[in-house]
Formats: C-alpha cells, sequence, structure tokens
C-alpha cells in the first residue's frame, strides 16, 4: 500500500488537513492536489528517483508539501532553522535535484541552492489549508515519473550523528505506510479521530504518527505551526482533537499550564495522549493522566524503523508507566553482544526487523554491516524485556556512563531527579574524571517558585540509588538544551556547559 491509497480510500467529502483559522482540505481535495503535484514535478524532469528538498514552515502546506512530493519524487524535508553552510552540507551530501520553498522566501536554504545550481522553486499558497500551487517550473522530460511504486524511496532523512557524520535513512513507500497502518492499529484511529499536530513535520515523528497514521484512518490532521505552550490550550478547543502526539519536554511544558486551562480540559476531552522519540518520566505520565484524563500511550520509535517499534496499549490492555510497550507491529528482540537472543529478565540490546525497517543506509556499507548484523536492525539502545513482552529502555549504549568500570544508564538518575518535588526537568550526563574516567553529574530546571540547593537534591538521589550513582555535581538552568524536535540533548552538554 502508497501513501496515496491511503487518501484514495477515505471518504472523499471528509476533512483531511485542517489548520488554524483557515478552511479545511478534504481527501477529494487533497488527492486532487497530488495529482496535479506529481503532474508539475514530472513535466519539469522530476521522477521518482529525484530528491527534492523541502524547506517550509510547520503548517498544513509542510504536511501536504510532504504527502504530494513524496508521491513523486524522494521527499527531503529540512529543519527551516538550519543555516546556510548546514543546508549546504546536506543539499550535497543528498544530490538534491530541487528545492521547495515559500514564494519569495528568503531562507538561506535558497543561497545554499542558488550556489550548488539547485533549480529553485516556490510554492504558493491557496485558500484552503494546505492547498497549493508550484512555479517557475520550467519544462524537463523524465524517464521516471509517475506514482511511486511500494517499494522505491519515498522519504529521506539524516540521523542526528550526534557523534559521527549523520547517515542518510532511506525510507519506501512501504516502510512509511507498514509503520503508520502499525501507529493507527495501536490507538485504533477511525474516521472521526483528529490529531493536533505540535510535532515539527520535517521529523519523523510528525509524518508518521501524526500525519500518516491519522490519513491510514481516515481522519484528519489539524496542522498547528509549531509548538507554542502558550497557544496550545487554544489550538486545543478551536480544533477539537481526539488525540496528540508529543516528545516529553512538550508534555511537560503543556502541564505547566495545565491548571489554568481545566475548563478547556473537560469542555474538550481527548481519546488518549500519546509520547514517543524520548524516555518519558514516570512522574510526567502520571501527572499527564490526571490533568487529562485518558491514557497515555508511550512508544519507541527511530528514524530506521520509520518510526514506531513498540507501544503501550490503550485500556483494557495494559500500559506501564516507564516502559515503551510491547512490539507493535515489527519484531523485536533484545541481544547480546554475540548475536544472542536473550530471554525476558536479561538486559541487552534492542533489535528489530519488519516491513517499516529501511533496508540500509544509503552510501555507507561500513554503518549498514554493524547495523543489520545478525539477521537484525541493531537499535543502538539498550534495555530489557519483562515476562509480558514490555520493553523497558535502560539507556543509549553510547550514553552509558563508565564510572571506573560501573556501567551507569543516565535515565535511572534523570527518573530519581524528577521524583522531587521541586524538579521540572533532569538530565544526567557523563563528565570527565582523572582517575575514574568518568563521572556523573546532572542539570536541572526547577519549577515555577520551588526552591531546592545541589545537596538537598544529591542526597535525595543517594536514598533512592547506590551511591555511585549519585551525581557528582547537578548544575541548576532555566532551560535545559534542546535539539531541534524538542529532545534534552545529554551528549555534548559538557561541552557545552564548559565542563571539558
Amino acid at each position: 500500500m502508497t501513501i496515496f491509497d491511503f487518501i484514495t480510500r477515505a471518504d472523499p467529502s471528509a476533512i483531511a488537513i485542517a489548520a488554524p483559522e483557515r478552511s479545511p482540505m478534504t481527501y477529494a481535495g487533497l488527492a486532487a492536489l497530488v495529482e496535479k503535484t506529481l503532474r508539475s514535478l514530472n513535466n519539469a524532469g522530476l521522477g521518482r528517483t529525484d530528491k527534492v528538498a523541502i524547506v517550509l514552515p510547520n503548517g498544513p502546506l509542510m504536511a501536504t508539501a510532504f504527502l504530494t512530493v513524496s508521491a513523486a519524487c524522494v521527499a527531503a524535508p529540512l529543519n527551516p532553522a538550519f543555516r546556510e553552510d548546514e543546508f549546504r552540507y546536506y543539499m550535497e551530501d543528498l544530490n538534491i535535484k530541487a528545492l521547495i520553498v515559500d514564494s519569495g522566501s528568503v531562507s538561506p536554504a535558497v543561497a545554499a541552492a542558488a550556489g550548488l545550481g539547485i533549480s529553485i522553486i516556490d510554492l504558493e499558497p491557496h485558500e484552503l489549508a494546505g492547498d497549493f500551487s508550484l512555479h517557475p517550473l520550467t519544462r524537463g522530460e523524465t524517464p521516471n515519473g509517475g506514482f511511486l511504486g511500494i517499494d522505491e524511496a519515498a522519504l529521506v532523512l539524516h540521523t542526528s550523528g550526534t557523534t559521527s557524520r549523520p547517515k542518510i535513512v532511506p525510507l519506501t513507500q512501504g516502510n512509511l505506510t507498514a509503520s503508520a497502518s502499525n501507529v493507527a492499529h495501536t490507538l485504533r484511529l477511525i474516521s472521526a479521530d483528529r490529531c493536533l499536530n505540535i510535532m515539527p513535520l520535517f521529523h519523523i515523528h510528525g509524518l508518521v504518527a501524526a500525519v500518516l497514521a491519522t490519513l491510514s484512518g481516515g481522519g484528519s490532521v489539524f496542522c498547528t505551526p509549531g509548538f507554542n505552550a502558550l497557544k496550545f490550550f487554544g489550538w486545543l478547543e478551536e480544533s477539537k482533537p481526539t488525540w496528540y502526539t508529543a516528545v516529553p519536554t512538550m508534555h511537560q511544558a503543556i502541564l505547566s499550564r495545565a491548571e489554568r486551562n481545566v475548563v478547556v480540559i473537560k469542555a474538550h476531552p481527548l481519546r488518549l495522549i500519546r509520547s514517543s522519540s524520548a524516555s518519558l518520566p514516570v512522574p510526567v505520565f502520571n501527572q499527564l493522566e490526571a490533568a487529562f484524563g485518558c491514557p497515555v500511550i508511550e512508544a519507541y520509535a527511530m528514524t530506521e524503523n520509520a518510526h514506531q517499534m513498540t507501544s503501550n496499549q490503550l485500556p483494557p490492555d495494559k500500559r506501564k508507566a516507564g516502559f515503551v510497550g510491547c512490539a507493535a507491529g515489527p519484531k523485536v528482540a533484545i541481544m547480546s553482544p554475540a548475536g544472542k537472543i536473550l530471554k525476558a529478565g536479561k538486559e541487552g540490546e534492542v533489535v528489530t526487523r519488519g516491513p517499516n525497517v529501511t533496508k540500509g543506509y544509503e552510501n555507507n556499507p561500513e554503518a549498514n554491516e554493524a547495523a543489520f548484523a545478525h539477521g537484525w536492525f541493531h537499535t543502538g539502545d539498550q534495555g530489557y524485556m519483562d515476562d509480558d513482552g514490555y520493553l523497558k529502555i535502560t539507556g543509549r549504549l553510547k550514553e552509558i556512563i563508565n564510572r571506573g568500570g560501573e556501567k551507569i544508564a543516565p535515565a535511572e538518575i534523570d527518573e530519581a531527579l524528577l521524583d522531587h518535588a521541586a524538579v521540572q526537568q533532569a538530565l544526567a550526563f557523563s563528565v570527565p574524571h582523572d582517575k575514574l574516567g568518568e563521572d556523573v553529574a546532572a542539570v536541572v530546571v526547577l519549577k515555577d517558585g520551588a526552591t531546592a540547593t545541589e545537596r538537598e537534591l544529591r542526597d535525595f538521589v543517594n536514598e533512592k540509588l547506590a551511591a555511585f550513582k549519585v551525581p557528582k555535581r547537578v548544575y541548576f538552568l532555566s532551560e535545559i538544551p534542546k535539539g531541534p524536535t524538542g529532545k534534552l540533548q545529554r551528549i555534548g552538554l559538557a561541552q557545552k556547559l564548559g565542563l571539558v
């Protein structure tokens, strides 16, 4: 099944794409836009193997640009916040053939594309949410015209590249629709559902879990301009969604304003809240369920899996705070360094395989050899499964702190600090030590009006964890550095704080 199949099998008169203060687009309108855009790109000489970069603000146009471009070409959404040199790097690395930007855009992406001789295509918005036309498009010919097939790459993204050169992840139509269907099945999405999207749409979480999963169920997506805790409850009132999906830092920001918006929450009850892309602290899980009165469904996902791998389940099935659920689509297992599948309770690396998993990194045989060993994709995450098959992530293998031979999972320290009544956010990380090699430090953000001392927090952790896991230092920040998708940045934090 392809993305276009999702669109054409839905009720043509049903709303597909909506946005603040805009008239919505129906599935019939979206299908017509896909076909029009495919013809425009093909007539400009762009076909199924050509990569087209998309640099647009978050919102309905970004959603429909992805949906339409990925039907005809390989869509390459890029973060609008990149600098010119970053755009140049990614465009060269991906061998981009054309760039789509807002009409009249002053994005540094335009200068980067011009310098590389890449065609620049302006996107002109129309009245309906997500509707547009492309211009100017010079005439051209392509031997690869028409709709992409299920096994052809439709989306290409880079991994985060925290410690090495970012890897290129091509995802086929089949990868994307398999993962979106898995999310929809897990959340029991139907045509009556509406997703309030606050995730960035240059990221796999927003593209698959919010947009594609919703469309696979025939529902509608309310596309916001991007996350804003101050506007969230206004959007909740306007869009009347049944659910939303976000990363933990977004949930925490929403919670900070929940008490003053109780009337809105009660007037517009949600069926569920989904969390993914980073571990959801147990206190935040409990606070979300209490504030919104609906189940919180934590899932485990990454780009190479076209997003979802495991998920907690809706009632009456189990959801476990602190766990990322059971296999939700692909096969998931725990593997030893020697390639042996481990039993319940045994800790090792999380591995996956299934129709949602990429066939391999582009032009990177060394990475492929390591990542796809023993017939499984190796996630780089460490964890174990309980007797119910529910997965507990204990940390990233490259984030594990080796303190004189003692292996420490920083997420365990995060959870301990978050149990303190004064702590809003917490992140443990490694710092160099002249004798032990590495030691533990942590940064915290306190709740508004709350106070706590470093000694108090260290003593609090000491009551919960072994002494060698207690942070040597606790630093107080007004904000913890985040990545472009809102994920807290653990790797490289010591450098950012000037501790090394």
